[in-house]
């Protein structure tokens, strides 16, 4: 098939850019998402905001739409619906990362486009199918479980992990505050030799062990992860997925999280970490696989079982049957 992907994300990037730490979701899943296409066969273009140097036969800035003028037999917009007034396509897709409101809908001028090119929606989870407004998916709406990178899947893990150590790699505004908190108040005090790395957000502090980790490449990222014990998230409210939970899975550290917005959907409780009622258990479950060794142990001989379990190429065949 001939398929597109179509991104106007403002900053600049391409395929060559998949471990950048300038990254998000949405970039990571299309370039993973068009290699698993291009690999099985299938013609792909990535239209997308991309320096000219970047331009190779399937990497193109938005601007060529037009002069290569192909009919397309899907079209995929990531998030953005008005990208189709310039693509020809026989079907068209629309990847979506929000929950978005009709009246966010409206001012962010996708109606018109939503309504002439009857885009059918793909969602990334339970959660976010049942809190999207059910007006902005008339034209059909499929769920698409989604991978993380290779490379993690790749990492040999430690043998020799700091039990000391709990890690937060999710972006600031997603409750860090809200863990940071939880720390100080009900964590830190019946274990004080813990400590806390945690993404960027001017929130370090000594007293309490919390330490801001380097933002750095994939691999720096990644060696955070495997010599940490724990994973901590309490989710948050526009968490659709949550990628750097499915990393840490993925590098076998046992997840606690409130299981705000889609975090429940990320750990089976008991098995693959721990989802709290409240911030009490919050703390309690994180003390637990701090000094509780058989339960951490058996936690990551779970992880360890399910390790590889999905990867992009599963992930790009469930595509292909959304889209087929």
């Amino acid at each position: 098939m001939k398929i597109c992907f179509l991104d106007n994300t403002r900053f600049q990037y391409s395929y060559k850019d998949i471990y950048s730490p300038k990254l998000r979701g949405a970039e990571t899943i299309l370039i993973n998402l068009s290699n698993e296409l291009k690999a099985k066969g299938h013609d792909v273009i990535v239209y997308n905001n991309c320096l000219n140097n970047d331009v190779t036969d399937n990497w193109k800035n938005l601007d060529n739409i037009k002069v290569d003028n192909i009919e397309f037999d899907i079209a995929i917009s990531n998030a953005d619906a008005n990208l189709f007034n310039n693509i020809k396509a026989k079907k068209k897709f629309v990847l979506s990362y929000s929950l978005q409101t009709i009246e966010k809908f409206i001012r962010k001028k996708q109606m018109i486009s939503y309504i002439k090119h009857k885009p059918h929606y793909i969602l990334i989870g339970e959660y976010h199918k049942r809190n999207r407004s059910k007006l902005t998916t008339l034209f059909g709406a499929s769920i698409l479980s989604l991978a993380v990178d290779n490379i993690f899947l790749k990492s040999k893990l430690f043998d020799n992990v700091d039990c000391n150590q709990a890690i937060f790699t999710s972006r600031p505004d997603r409750n860090s505050d809200l863990l940071i908190k939880i720390w100080k108040e009900k964590i830190f005090p019946n274990h004080n030799n813990a400590k806390l790395l945690i993404t960027p957000n001017n929130n370090k502090d000594t007293k309490f062990n919390i330490i801001e980790r380097k933002m750095k490449l994939q691999n720096d990222l990644i060696n955070d992860l495997l010599k940490s014990r724990i994973f901590l998230v309490p989710g948050h409210k526009a968490e659709l997925f949550c990628l750097a939970a499915e990393e840490a899975r993925e590098l076998c550290i046992p997840i606690v999280t409130m299981g705000i917005g889609s975090l429940y959907e990320r750990v089976n409780h008991g098995n693959t970490g721990f989802v709290a009622k409240n911030e009490d258990e919050f703390a309690h479950f994180t003390i637990e696989l701090f000094k509780n060794n058989k339960i951490w142990n058996d936690i990551r001989s779970n992880l360890i079982k399910l390790r590889g379990s999905y990867t992009w190429s599963d992930c790009s065949n469930n595509l292909l049957k959304i889209i087929s």
